[in-house]
């Protein structure tokens, strides 16, 4: 069991006092956080972040890292919150507790099979910081080193969950010294009889071939010394699981894998690899096709080395690998051998690719580095930028662009649950459709029978799927919508002369739409209902070729009735804001349809007489439509101002949607604010409400937009 005071010295060999007096102080922290817990081995809590401490130090890890490994789990477990460790250490340190934290409460085991890939990237895009992930899989290694202690239940859902998606992980950054370690103890939980085989056979293999191994690395050390190559030449066993991973994928035995034992040559250049490879040849037929040159082209984990199947003495078959010291920290301790090198280009499209090349980077780069914390600031970047991984509630994971919403999740899962979209839980609880999501998030849409899809959504809908249903929706919902507005307008004016549409005659009917210039009724209407024909017009132009003698003039008009239920098609003018209650009138545009405006609003004083472009609306039923009213308050300034302000308007049971203040003069506040009211007697109560608070000056109504416009450039 590891203490502070053996870490410490360790630390000491490569970190300054006051960065040791940093872990150290995270360790008291950690001491006092999860004081009177205790570890399923009955061990105190705290010896778990020492060992993971620990283990970092041996990659020569910096303080940041090594003070979040101290207090990984003193968010998760011991409630403290993340500005509480940024205030007593920095944010680097609050940032990497809060990322592991992050990773911890991901239930990967129980989410649906098939999915690791998917795991492996939702994991990595978790961590902005890989240094995140280096501080995870020294947590997991210490766990797995311990798991004796938990149930047989706990200890196979880790241990696969470890097969599953950090060991890879591991792989993938280069890490392979934890990959194998990982990967082998997860396979002694998994499958416990075929490892104690296994490693029985290697053992008794082992003892019949040392002598023959031995002589090879004696005449491999000769022929490189002769020839004046400076060379370290070792015997190494392949991992059990790796075995028993080729045995499986190559459906061969244990005698059949030629590969089992590895000789390992370091050497001082790249050059000597290639060299010494001549020399290993010459001494020992190769095997055909077990030539690989990673040298030249790196395996996408940044690991390099050439690699040989030789015959050796008696047939004895042997992998040999070449590299240099430098090549061989990297294939042992991957980003964490190269700690003081900067990272590589992340240009690549594919995320997979670019999260492997970044770590490949690593040895390209690293003479253009120059400070430790330039090389930190260069690791604090999101290997997935353009990437998220998120659940259904159901454990599947959807890949989705970055910046994606709620309303993009529902319509990549299917298009009929985004058009019935009603609302949405993020983690269980309730939130904005329009919240962007993070990675390891579980989404759950709610739906309504009814299709609920907004023309508002295409503010903040990403995704070109999301994007365009929601058009293509809306533009079929548009032309519906219009042909039965377009027919209340043309039937409304129609009804004004005693004509009614369905007793027209059909063949009078098709004369009449031959001469107006459209090709069926159905069009017609779409027209009148988009403002792109006036229903007035229209109905004159009926009255010209049914009965000649007879004209109709706007007096002879009936207002029309609006309810604000009409759907995409009425719209209300954002410049004078009318709502329930106000003088309106209504004016035709192409594409908009029917604007309503306020009677007094300026935008449409010249066109108000012109039948073509106005038509009289007045309003009908409440449908329980929200409307937004803008108004201005003036007040003095005292203590609670705002809060008083918002309580006098909430409590008349509405929203406040916006809010602007403004320091008019010493003391003196204005505040514009867009209110949602049902109608003008909802908003007059409102404003009583605000004339009773002791600090006003006044309360108005702001009824036009160019009013504003040019007080605010006053």
């Amino acid at each position: 069991m590891e203490s502070i005071g053996a870490l410490s010295k360790k630390l000491s060999d490569y970190l300054d006092p006051k960065k040791v007096d940093q872990v150290n102080k995270a360790y008291h922290f950690a001491c006092e956080a999860h004081s009177g817990q205790l570890r399923s081995s009955g061990d105190p809590y705290v010896t778990h972040p020492i060992a993971v401490a620990t283990i970092l130090s041996s990659f020569r890890m910096d303080e940041d890292s090594i003070a979040a490994a101290m207090l990984h789990d003193v968010i998760e477990d011991t409630g403290i919150p993340k500005s509480v460790i940024e205030k007593k250490f920095n944010k680097d340190v609050a940032d990497l507790v809060d990322g592991v934290s992050k990773l911890d409460k991901l239930t990967i085991s129980n989410r649906a099979t098939g999915e690791a890939e998917n795991l492996q990237k939702m994991v990595l895009a978790m961590s902005k910081d890989i240094r995140v992930i280096v501080v995870k899989l020294a947590d997991r290694l210490h766990n797995m080193r311990t798991l004796l202690y938990l149930n047989r239940e706990k200890q196979v859902k880790i241990a696969r969950e470890t097969l599953e998606i950090y060991a890879p992980i591991a792989h993938r950054i280069g890490m392979n010294n934890i990959y194998r370690e990982l990967e082998d103890l997860a396979f002694k939980v998994l499958y416990p009889t075929r490892s104690e085989r296994l490693t029985a056979a290697v053992k008794k293999n082992r003892g019949g071939q040392k002598k023959t191994l031995d002589k090879i690395q004696k005449e491999l050390n000769k022929k490189l010394l002769d020839q004046g190559i400076p060379a370290l030449v070792e015997g190494r066993e392949k991992h059990v699981y790796s075995i028993y991973r080729k045995m499986k994928e190559r459906k061969r035995s244990f005698e059949e894998i030629m590969d089992v034992y590895a000789i390992k040559i370091i050497v001082d250049t790249p050059e000597n690899c290639y060299r010494t490879l001549g020399h290993i040849h010459n001494l020992y037929k190769p095997v055909e096709g077990r030539f690989k040159d990673y040298i030249a082209i790196p395996k996408s984990n940044g690991y390099q080395s050439l690699h040989t199947g030789v015959v050796g003495l008696r047939g004895f078959p042997v992998e040999v690998q070449v590299k240099t010291q430098e090549m061989n920290d990297m294939a042992e301790n991957g980003i964490a051998s190269h700690w003081l090198y900067k990272s590589g280009n992340q240009s690549d499209t594919s995320p997979q690719v670019r999260a492997r090349r970044w770590v490949a980077g690593l040895l390209e780069m690293r003479e253009n580095f120059e400070s430790t914390e330039e090389f930190i600031e260069s690791v604090k970047t999101d290997i997935f930028p353009d990437e998220i991984y998120v659940f259904t509630p159901r454990g599947e994971i959807i890949e989705m662009s970055g910046g994606s919403t709620a309303v993009d999740f529902a319509y990549a899962v299917h298009t009929d649950i985004g058009h019935h979209c009603r609302a949405c839980r993020i983690n269980r609880r309730l939130a904005p459709l329009s919240v962007p999501l993070e990675s390891g998030q579980t989404i759950e849409i709610i739906t309504e029978k009814v299709p609920q899809t907004s023309p508002a959504w295409l503010n903040f809908a990403v995704t070109p799927r999301a994007r365009n249903s929601i058009r293509h929706y809306l533009s079929n919902l548009k032309t519906s919508e219009a042909r039965k507005f377009g027919k209340t307008l043309l039937d409304q004016s129609l009804g004004n002369m005693d004509i009614k549409l369905r007793d027209i005659d059909k063949l009078e009917l098709r004369r009449v739409l031959n001469n107006i210039g459209v090709r069926s009724l159905n069009r017609l209407l779409e027209e009148i209902g988009l403002g792109l024909r006036v229903g007035n017009i229209v109905a004159q132009q009926f009255i010209g070729f049914l009965k000649e003698n007879k004209e109709i003039t706007s007096k002879n008009i009936v207002p029309l009735e609006i309810t604000g239920s009409e759907g995409l098609i009425v719209n209300y003018a954002p410049c004078c804001k009318p709502i329930p209650g106000d003088s309106v009138i209504g004016h035709f545009t192409a594409e908009r349809g029917l604007v309503v405006h306020q009677e007094r609003c300026k935008n449409i004083l010249s066109v108000r007489e012109d039948p073509q472009q106005c038509f009289p609306v007045n309003w009908g039923e409440s449908s329980g439509k929200v409307f937004t009213a803008e108004i201005k308050v003036i007040a003095r300034d005292e203590p609670g101002l705002l809060a008083n302000l918002a309580y006098a308007i909430t409590s008349q049971e509405t929203n406040i949607s916006s809010i602007q203040t403004t320091e008019i003069n010493t003391g003196m506040h204005e505040f514009v604010l867009h209110l949602e009211v049902s109608d003008r007697l909802h908003l007059s109560r409102i404003l009583k409400k605000i004339r009773s608070l002791k600090s006003l000056v006044s309360v108005t109504r702001i009824h036009d937009h160019e009013m504003r416009q040019a007080k605010a450039l006053h």
